[in-house]
């Protein structure tokens, strides 16, 4: 095959990728400082909200309960993320997973059946104490969510920083297995995500952050209503398969959660 040929082949696919994508997903945190009206949001073809819910060191975000709230009344699916650094991964997990069953004990909409969707964010560490995430945290984080919860979480991270860390062919094989029991959601800003191993591809793509996009903005836009510049994620399938992995994925608690010796 010709590389011109190839090239056409990769933006063939790319194409149709997006078109039976879902660009419904928006990640918030405490350094968004606006959002508009969450019934706005979900007019405007929103589906669902992944909000950092904590952050080193053992510290929460204090956005994250109102805004939980207020997107659950509007019908929106609703997940939740750790930042990780390089600490105790066990402790990291416990710390996330307390505040994010208090949150929803006390205030989620019981008219709303989808649980929260956990995420670890496991990408490097520029602006928080305690240094970025090792695969070893990251697995140590992992197998307490799972034995927490019942559910694997989804791990966050950018192309370069997942071939680097995760990706790394010296990972002992029983660490992949962990790792790919995980979905990924996974940055590019600049083209679609090509390297994603250990996993066989992305569930989440994050396409622009910051107002960083190098792809074309008819189909990837950067704002959302009357929000600039924000962090958009296309779900690699149709509004109806996005809520069928929530409800597949997604942890349901049933109320406030004290840490298992």
């Amino acid at each position: 095959m010709s590389l011109r040929h190839a090239g056409r082949v990769l933006i063939l696919l790319a194409l149709a990728l997006t078109a039976h994508a879902e660009n419904s997903v928006l990640s918030l945190s405490h350094y968004d400082e606006r959002t508009s009206d969450f019934a706005s949001l979900q007019r405007s073809g929103l589906g669902a909200i992944i909000h950092e819910a904590t952050y080193p060191a053992f510290s929460y975000d204090a956005k994250y309960s109102y805004r939980q709230n207020e997107a659950m009344k509007a019908g929106l699916l609703w997940g939740a993320y750790h930042f990780g650094n390089g600490s105790d991964g066990r402790k990291q997990a416990d710390h996330f997973i307390n505040f994010v069953g208090a949150k929803w004990a006390s205030g989620h909409n019981p008219a709303q059946p989808s649980g929260v969707l956990l995420v670890l964010d496991a990408e490097q560490n520029t602006h928080y104490p305690g240094g970025n995430m090792n695969v070893d945290q990251a697995i140590r984080f992992i197998e307490r969510v799972h034995d927490r919860t019942g559910v694997y979480p989804g791990l966050y991270s950018n192309e370069n920083w997942l071939k680097r860390v995760f990706g790394n062919p010296a990972i002992s094989s029983s660490s992949r297995d962990t790792l790919r029991k995980c979905w990924l959601w996974i940055a590019n800003y600049h083209k679609p995500p090509a390297s994603t191993s250990p996993w066989d591809r992305w569930t989440l793509w994050q396409y622009t952050g910051d107002g960083v996009c190098q792809l074309p903005r008819s189909r990837y836009p950067t704002n959302l209503c009357s929000m600039r510049k924000v962090e958009r994620t296309i779900f690699s399938g149709d509004r109806a398969s996005m809520r069928r992995f929530w409800a597949d994925h997604a942890w349901l608690p049933e109320k406030e959660l004290v840490a298992k010796e």
